[in-house]
């Protein structure tokens, strides 16, 4: 950056970018390589007033900026900010008039929360969809597999074919974010083709795999898959949604709640009786996860 090296020229010509970089120069320079990027990503959003002097600059031109960026409520926050330290940084040295920033208004964008994706369980029209897509796209039975088995999305991320018995039909939880989440699962009927459809695909020692064969991290799977795969669907789930849906269709076929808890490792939310009867036999639970809704 070309400015990092001049002297600092207060004529009251600066450029909204050159205030930028002489204001990143000043305040955030000494931070940390991700608070740049993150400066540098919010600048960055502000492109239509990079060539604008920096004084000359209305309240409507920074909201007309704001508005159209078209990002989210999260990421208009780290843009305000920047905007603020800019004209923190132009009320120090006299460039403008008034701090502009105080009046821009991001809450009206609050509804573009990625956190507040569809926070209800998948509907019956939507699993039907994944059950037609699933058979030419492995990618859709992993988050089908995600629905039938109530498992945490790193749970199954991290699933290793080692703990798999797929004659059996079950698997075993060994690394869990709890305690009570170390189980043993059991496989519906339904999904059973679909891991061991896995099983002969995956090259690593994760059932489930990149398509070049390395395990998953959970941002390359979110951002990666389960995103691209069910944005063109109109479906904007959260990976958590999937375990609520399997709760929810467990309950819906009066599967008892006991039960429900010790498939999905909810044992510290059991009462003292329950825990005493928790050594369910896995055809139990197999028997069980068998009775929920599939098409």
């Amino acid at each position: 950056q070309e400015y990092h090296n001049n002297p600092y020229d207060l004529d009251q010509s600066l450029t909204f970018e050159e205030v930028y970089w002489k204001m990143f120069d000043e305040f955030i320079y000494e931070q940390s390589p991700k608070s740049h990027n993150a400066y540098h990503a919010s600048f960055k959003a502000l492109e239509p007033l990079h060539r604008l002097v920096f004084k000359d600059i209305k309240v409507n031109q920074l909201q007309s900026a704001v508005d159209k960026s078209d990002k989210n409520y999260p990421t208009l926050r780290k843009v305000k900010v920047v905007i603020n330290q800019m004209y923190k940084w132009g009320m120090k040295y006299d460039i403008c008039p008034k701090d502009y920033s105080r009046y821009i208004d991001i809450i009206k964008h609050k509804h573009k929360n990625p956190r507040k994706r569809n926070q209800t369980p998948f509907t019956k029209n939507d699993i039907d969809i994944l059950w037609d897509l699933a058979n030419d796209n492995r990618y859709y039975q992993a988050i089908l597999i995600l629905i039938y088995t109530g498992l945490r999305i790193t749970e199954m991320l991290e699933l290793k074919k080692v703990d798999i018995n797929l004659e059996n039909q079950y698997f075993d939880v060994i690394n869990s974010k709890t305690e009570n989440g170390i189980r043993r699962v059991p496989i519906a009927d339904c999904i059973q083709p679909f891991i061991a459809e896995w099983l002969a695909y995956s090259k690593t020692e994760t059932l489930l795999c990149t398509l070049d064969h390395k395990p998953f991290l959970y941002r390359n799977y979110y951002d990666s898959y389960w995103i691209q795969l069910l944005e063109p669907l109109n479906m904007t789930y959260r990976p958590h949604m999937a375990r609520h849906t399997f709760v929810s269709l467990m309950a819906e076929a009066k599967i008892e709640q006991t039960t429900i808890k010790k498939i999905v490792g909810h044992q510290g939310a059991m009462s003292l009786t329950e825990r005493v009867y928790t050594h369910l036999d896995v055809n139990i639970l197999i028997e069980a996860v068998n009775k929920i809704y599939h098409p």
